[in-house]
């Protein structure tokens, strides 16, 4: 199966008709062996009649096959739900943090989140069971803003919240009582059904379930980021946790341009002439943004969407083999603050697809360093 060639590392440690979740079951044990959160995963692989005796050793695993950001042993744990490419992964490990459980279920996603990391995050977060997920001190998530439901006037979350993928966050709060957690939406959020949707899940942290929450719009281009990317935040702390401390980064005005990261010669991939003819540059309106070397500010947001070349929306280089060319891996790297070595094991559609769909790690990488001093 051509999504999850990269995992035939982990098949050998499954009997062969038990593959899907025990691929992030084999792999979350391999990446906690030697703790206590490695336990509750060694008793799911024994339940599955499964020979913990083969599975090799993190240092032996890691090693063979290149894995470059695992866990390195901690002063706090964190899950990673919405998981992405795990650019609130980087950003937490950056910052002493200790990974315990991963969640996302887009396979694309998880081969490069797999690549970089040692670990297949499990799936599908509407199926799995809270009491799977090992205990944790903090929780990090980018979720999907879906519309919520009004049941009458019954109160709490469960009705409030549900058929949305917000419910489920707020399900693990409840159970599992992190210290803090830090979560991001678009700041559509805001104004998402009138306002009321924010409401409503404010309503859910703070009063249903008890934690102190601020929120605050923070700009990846204040974080010595190349990238204009405005994104809502939300930072909570279990109310027995002292957070009389804690401030949102403020950021620094003095914004890095793009063109020192623009890659000189390189050759694709291109836009068609005929392409640039009949849509690019169809208009005289400023559209698309057009950047070079010498490119002096921040590009505009990189979305999802970016491989289709929408002319509004797009950020394109000047030169290649026809003038005009996309974006590079690298140059979206850049974009997104993930360092060079990072690994891509996929189509350039999906690299687009999950940078434009990623967090920027030094955003969350300072909020993480102000939720880490209050723990």
């Amino acid at each position: 199966m051509a999504r999850t060639a990269n995992y035939s590392v982990l098949k050998k440690y499954l009997p062969a008709e038990d593959f899907n979740e025990s691929y992030a079951l084999i792999s979350h044990y391999i990446q906690l062996q030697g703790t206590e959160k490695a336990k509750k995963y060694e008793k799911e692989i024994l339940a599955k009649n499964i020979n913990l005796s083969i599975i090799p050793q993190k240092k032996d695993f890691n090693k063979s096959v290149e894995i470059p950001y695992s866990n390195k042993g901690e002063k706090f744990s964190f899950i990673d739900l919405f998981a992405g490419i795990g650019g609130f992964r980087m950003a937490l490990q950056n910052c002493g943090g200790e990974c315990v459980f991963s969640s996302e279920w887009d396979e694309s996603a998880k081969q490069t989140y797999f690549a970089n990391y040692g670990e297949v995050p499990f799936g599908d977060i509407t199926k799995i069971n809270v009491d799977d997920i090992p205990d944790f001190d903090v929780l990090a998530g980018g979720f999907p803003c879906q519309p919520f439901s009004s049941i009458g006037k019954r109160e709490g979350f469960q009705h409030k919240t549900q058929g949305t993928l917000f419910f489920y966050i707020a399900e693990i709060i409840k159970a599992k009582q992190p210290k803090a957690f830090i979560l991001e939406n678009v700041t559509g959020l805001l104004t998402h059904d009138e306002g009321k949707t924010y409401e409503t899940i404010m309503e859910v942290l703070e009063k249903e379930l008890e934690y102190k929450v601020t929120t605050k719009v923070l700009n990846s281009a204040d974080f010595g980021v190349p990238q204009e990317r405005k994104r809502l935040y939300f930072v909570g702390f279990r109310k027995d946790i002292d957070s009389s401390n804690f401030k949102m980064p403020e950021g620094n005005s003095n914004h890095v341009g793009i063109g020192q990261f623009v890659e000189k010669d390189a050759k694709g991939p291109s836009i068609s002439k005929h392409l640039q003819q009949s849509y690019i540059f169809k208009k005289d309106d400023g559209h698309p943004e057009i950047i070079d070397s010498n490119s002096n500010f921040p590009v505009k947001t990189l979305c999802a969407s970016y491989h289709k070349i929408q002319r509004i929306t797009g950020t394109f280089v000047r030169g290649g083999e026809t003038g005009l060319r996309l974006l590079t891996e690298n140059e979206c790297k850049a974009i997104m603050g993930y360092p060079k070595e990072f690994k891509i094991p996929v189509s350039r559609t999906q690299m687009y697809h999950q940078f434009g769909n990623s967090v920027a790690v030094p955003v969350v990488e300072k909020l993480a360093e102000r939720i880490v001093s209050n723990l």
